[in-house]
């Protein structure tokens, strides 16, 4: 039996120049480069091409999108709430990502972007930043038999680092996983031929990546008071990269509230890997 022809992804990259040159002093990948190596430790033969959809450079040719078994849009600062020469560029790259029909795959800013090209509208998140981890998402009716959440459990935790949230869902959207403060965790959306699947939370993150973002993020945790100071948030953030360093060790799981379900990688990985065995599906028809 032959082997299945290697996929083909698109990955966009919502980071400025300044802000994926930052990213890859601090954790060695922009956000974009960080998907493609979590890509390719699901699947080692996906090949990846990158580009970014908040330049303003035109998207490609339909006919080349196509060329594309999916599409990827990673991570980033970008805030759709906002009117800015950025947030218009990546709107109107995903609207051109629907029309050409290729499925697409988002977290976090991934999925904004997707809900404001169909329509819908974002917000900052009030009271405060949702950091480190999300915890109790709880798939829909409409999600718990949908190929996006397969394996995950009734209840499960990610990892999240956001302060902006979808505010309303565009026609043609459907909520497949929320927590009680954070409505859409995980959505589809249908747009003419297209095809989007997307979360709010990172499960192409790993746990060192997440205790980067806090330190990063540092002076907003301060300021929200989700650590009393910097000592506080150190400790924290060297926690979490202890356990990345040492996933079997249960007492760092125990004392971060943490389950198989975040802190190994396949589970972790899940919605990121169910869209690619979608993707396979897809080529084979």
């Amino acid at each position: 039996m032959s082997r299945p022809l290697p996929l083909r992804f698109l990955i966009l990259a919502s980071e400025t120049p300044d802000q994926r040159e930052a990213r890859r002093k601090e954790v060695g990948a922009a956000s974009d480069e960080t998907y493609a190596e979590t890509l390719r430790a699901i699947d080692a033969g996906i090949s990846c091409d990158h580009l970014s959809c908040v330049d303003g450079t035109p998207p490609p040719p339909t006919q080349a999108l196509q060329a594309y078994d999916g599409i990827v849009l990673s991570g980033s600062p970008i805030q759709m709430h906002a009117d800015t020469p950025e947030t218009r560029s990546a709107a109107a790259f995903m609207t051109h990502v629907f029309e050409a029909g290729v499925p697409a795959f988002g977290s976090c800013a991934g999925l904004q972007i997707a809900c404001v090209a169909a329509g819908g509208r974002c917000k900052p998140r009030s009271p405060r930043m949702e950091a480190g981890f999300v915890r109790g998402i709880v798939a829909t009716d409409a999600g718990r038999n949908h190929p996006l959440l397969a394996g995950r459990p009734l209840v499960w935790d990610a990892p999240a680092m956001h302060s902006d949230e979808v505010a309303v869902l565009p026609d043609g959207a459907t909520i497949l996983a929320g927590t009680r403060t954070t409505p859409v965790q995980a959505v589809e959306i249908r747009r003419g031929a297209g095809l989007f699947w997307g979360v709010q939370y990172h499960p192409e993150l790993s746990l060192a990546e997440i205790a980067a973002a806090l330190r990063r993020q540092a002076d907003d945790l301060l300021d929200q008071k989700l650590v009393a100071d910097e000592a506080a948030l150190e400790a924290h953030a060297a926690r979490i990269d202890a356990l990345d360093s040492a996933p079997d060790r249960r007492d760092l799981a125990w004392q971060l509230g943490l389950d198989r379900e975040v802190t190994e990688p396949e589970r972790r990985m899940r919605e990121i890997g169910n869209f690619i065995a979608f993707a396979h599906a897809r080529r084979a028809t």
